[in-house]
C-alpha cells in the first residue's frame, strides 16, 4: 500500500445521517458527497488528485507520528500529530441535521495543544464528480464563495484571514500553545456561524451520538469494535428516509488496478434482514423499524410488478439507479472505470425474497406486528416466489455472466417461504398453506439432490456443480441445515481448505465460476469471514472460532472500521465504510460471547 498517497483504511468517516465525508490521517478531506450521500461528490480525490477536490489541513513539519481517533461513544474524529515542535490536533465533525431545509456543514477546528506549528489550507471543491469548472470568490466578510453553472452553492468561512489560489481558498498561518483556529465548510446560503454557536454545535452534536451510543444493550465482550460497528452503521443511516447505504462510496476498487469498481450508495434489499438482527439484538428497535418501513416503500414504489423486488433501491427509495462510467478521474490506485450508479439494481436476484421474508419475520418477532397491508404484500410476494423460485438467476455476488441455478439463491426461496409460514401460524393470519408448504418441501428436497456432490462429499455452489462458495455459510446461520449435521461441517471444512486464508475468506474460487464475468480477482470478502466464524462457534468449535475472530479484529482499520474486502495483506480493499462487514461483526461477536460464556476449550492453534 505504499504507492497509494491515502489509503483506504488511513480514513476516519464523519456524518450527519445525511451524507459522510472521509477524513485522512494526514489531516485531508479527500471524499465528501453534497448535500446527499448519492448527491455528487465535491471532493473526489481519493479517486484521482488532488485537483478533483480536496480540502487539506496539516502542519508543515518534516516528520512528525500521525493518528486519528474517535472521541469516546462518538462519531466526532480527531486528527492529531505528535513532534519535536509539538502536539497539534483537528477535531472534525458534522452536526446533526433533522430539519428538512438545513444542508450539511463540515466543522473543523485546530487546535496548538502543545509547543508552536505553521499550518497550511487548501480547500478546492469541484462540484459534479470533478467535472465542473471550480469557481471561487473571496468575500469583504473573509468567507470564500464556490460555484456551480454560476450560481453559489458551498461556502468556507475561517477565523482567520484566508485568500484565493488557482479557484482555492488557502491560507498559512502559525498557532502557539493553546491558539486554535476554526473552519466551516457549508451551504453558501447558511448563516455566519461564531464561536458561541459552533460550540454549541459541539456539544450538542457530542450530547447526540453519546446519548445514541448508551441506548446499546451490549454488555459482552469486544465492547469498543462491537460500538464502533454500531457507530458506523448509524452514520449509513438516512434520518429522512430509514434506509441504510451498503457505504459511503462509490469507485474504491475490490482489486487494485483492476475493474471491479461500484457504487454502493444505494440500499439493498439483502441487508435487510442482517440489518434488522443486528440493531434489534442491540437495542435500536426504532432504527430497525424505519428501516423495514423503508423496505415497505420500496415495494409500494415497484409499481409495475409490485411481486417482483428489485435487488436495491436508491435511499430516497426510488427504483432506478443507472450506471455511467466517469472516465475523466483515474481511479483509486489506477482502479479503472471508476463508476456511478449500479446496473445490477435490473438483475433477477431471487434470493432477496428470502432476506426480506426474514427481516419481516424478525421485525414482528422481536417488533411490532405486521399490518394488514403488509401482510397482503407478504402473500403476493410469496405467490410470485411459489411460480418462479426455478429459474437461473445472477446470485447474491451480483455475477454479469449468463445467469446460473445457484445455491444460496434456493435457499434463500425456502427460508422465504418459511419465515412467511411461521408468520402466518404465529398471528394467525390467512394464507395458502398448503401450496406454501408444498413448495418449500420441494426447494429443500431440491437442494439435498442436485446441490450436493456425493464425490466431494460436500454441497456446491451450482446445481450439479462442483465449486464452492462463501455464501453457503449461511445455511447454518438461517437454520436451513444443523449447525453439527455431518454432511454441513464437511461443507464447512471444504471451504476452509479451499476459500480461507488466515480467517479472510474469499467468496469464490473465479476459475471455477463461469458466471463471474469480469477480469482479476477480488479480495477477500469481510462479511464472509465474520459468518465462518459464526459458522465454528456453532458447530462447536468455540477457541477456533474465538481465535479467528482476534484475527478479523486485527485487520480492522486503526479506528476499527472495515471497508468490503480484504486485500492479501489484510488491508482494506473496496467501499468503506461498509455497512454489511459490520454487521456480520455484531452478528458473530453475539453468537461468538454466548458461546465463550458456556463451551469448554476444544481446539489449540
Amino acid at each position: 500500500m505504499a504507492d497509494i498517497k491515502r489509503p483506504i483504511g488511513n480514513h476516519g468517516v464523519i456524518g450527519d445521517l445525511r451524507t459522510c465525508a472521509l477524513v485522512a490521517d494526514d489531516g485531508t478531506i479527500d471524499y465528501f458527497c453534497w448535500p446527499n450521500l448519492d448527491s455528487p461528490s465535491v471532493f473526489t480525490a481519493l479517486l484521482d488528485s488532488d485537483e478533483a477536490g480536496v480540502f487539506s489541513l496539516t502542519p508543515e513539519w518534516k516528520a512528525s507520528r500521525r493518528q486519528q481517533l474517535y472521541l469516546p461513544d462518538t462519531n466526532i474524529l480527531q486528527t492529531r500529530w505528535l513532534a519535536a515542535e509539538g502536539v497539534a490536533e483537528i477535531t472534525d465533525y458534522m452536526p446533526i441535521c433533522e430539519q428538512q431545509d438545513t444542508k450539511p456543514r463540515i466543522i473543523r477546528r485546530l487546535k496548538m495543544v502543545r509547543g508552536e506549528g505553521r499550518f497550511s489550507l487548501r480547500c478546492a471543491p469541484v462540484h459534479d464528480y470533478a467535472r465542473a469548472t471550480p469557481k471561487a470568490k473571496l468575500r469583504d466578510d473573509n468567507a470564500v464563495l464556490f460555484s456551480a453553472d454560476g450560481q453559489p452553492t458551498l461556502r468556507l468561512t475561517a477565523t482567520l484571514p484566508l485568500s484565493l489560489d488557482r479557484q482555492a481558498a488557502v491560507a498559512s498561518f502559525t498557532l502557539k500553545t493553546g491558539e486554535h483556529a476554526e473552519f466551516i465548510f457549508g451551504c453558501a446560503q447558511d448563516e455566519h456561524l461564531d464561536n458561541l454557536q459552533t460550540d454549541i454545535c459541539f456539544k450538542e452534536t457530542l450530547r447526540y451520538w453519546r446519548s445514541w451510543c448508551h441506548q446499546s444493550n451490549w454488555r459482552g465482550r469486544w465492547q469498543e469494535m462491537v460500538k464502533r460497528s454500531s457507530l458506523a452503521l448509524k452514520l449509513l443511516t438516512s434520518w429522512q428516509h430509514g434506509s441504510i447505504a451498503a457505504a459511503a462510496t462509490f469507485g474504491l476498487p475490490e482489486e487494485l488496478g483492476g475493474e471491479r469498481n461500484w457504487d454502493y450508495r444505494a440500499s439493498w434489499i439483502r441487508d435487510a434482514s442482517f440489518s434488522v438482527y443486528a440493531l434489534m439484538r442491540l437495542g435500536y428497535v426504532d432504527e430497525a423499524k424505519r428501516f423495514t418501513h423503508w423496505v415497505g416503500h420500496c415495494v409500494e414504489n415497484s409499481h409495475h410488478d409490485k411481486e417482483r423486488l428489485q435487488v436495491m433501491y436508491r435511499l430516497d427509495s426510488a427504483t432506478e439507479l443507472h450506471e455511467s462510467e466517469l472516465p475523466h478521474l483515474s481511479g483509486y490506485g489506477d482502479s479503472r472505470p471508476v463508476r456511478i450508479g449500479n446496473d445490477a439494481w435490473r438483475q433477477t436476484q431471487l434470493d432477496i425474497y428470502g432476506e426480506l421474508m426474514d427481516a419481516v419475520y424478525l421485525a414482528n418477532k422481536y417488533g411490532e406486528a405486521i399490518s394488514e397491508r403488509g401482510w397482503r404484500n407478504v402473500c403476493s410476494t410469496i405467490d410470485y416466489l411459489c411460480e418462479h423460485w426455478q429459474e437461473p438467476d445472477a446470485g447474491i455476488w451480483e455475477m454479469r455472466g449468463e445467469p446460473q441455478h445457484f445455491l444460496h439463491s434456493r435457499l434463500m426461496c425456502w427460508v422465504a417461504l418459511d419465515r412467511a409460514l411461521r408468520l402466518g401460524m404465529k398471528r394467525s393470519l390467512p394464507m395458502p398453506y398448503e401450496r406454501w408448504d408444498r413448495v418449500r418441501s420441494e426447494i429443500r428436497q431440491e437442494i439435498w439432490q442436485d446441490f450436493w456432490d456425493p464425490e466431494q462429499g460436500h454441497f456446491t455452489a451450482t446445481r450439479h456443480g462442483k465449486s464452492l462458495d462463501a455464501s453457503m455459510l449461511l445455511m447454518p446461520l438461517v437454520r436451513f441445515v444443523g449447525a453439527t449435521d455431518p454432511d454441513w461441517l464437511s461443507t464447512l471444512d471444504a471451504i476452509k481448505a479451499k476459500l480461507v486464508r488466515d480467517g479472510m475468506v474469499w467468496r469464490y474460487d473465479r476459475e471455477e465460476t463461469p458466471a463471474d464475468a469480469l477480469s482479476g480477482r477480488e479480495g477477500s470478502f469481510v462479511a464472509c469471514s465474520f459468518w465462518y466464524v459464526e459458522c465454528l462457534a456453532r458447530a462447536g468449535r468455540v477457541e477456533e472460532a474465538h481465535f479467528e475472530f482476534e484475527k478479523l479484529l486485527s485487520y480492522a482499520s486503526p479506528l476499527g472500521l472495515y471497508a468490503e474486502e480484504f486485500d492479501f495483506h489484510g488491508y482494506a480493499l473496496g467501499n468503506f465504510p461498509q455497512a454489511l462487514s459490520h454487521l456480520a461483526l455484531i452478528s458473530a461477536a453475539f453468537f461468538l460471547n454466548r458461546k465463550l460464556d458456556g463451551d469448554d476449550p476444544q481446539w489449540q492453534p
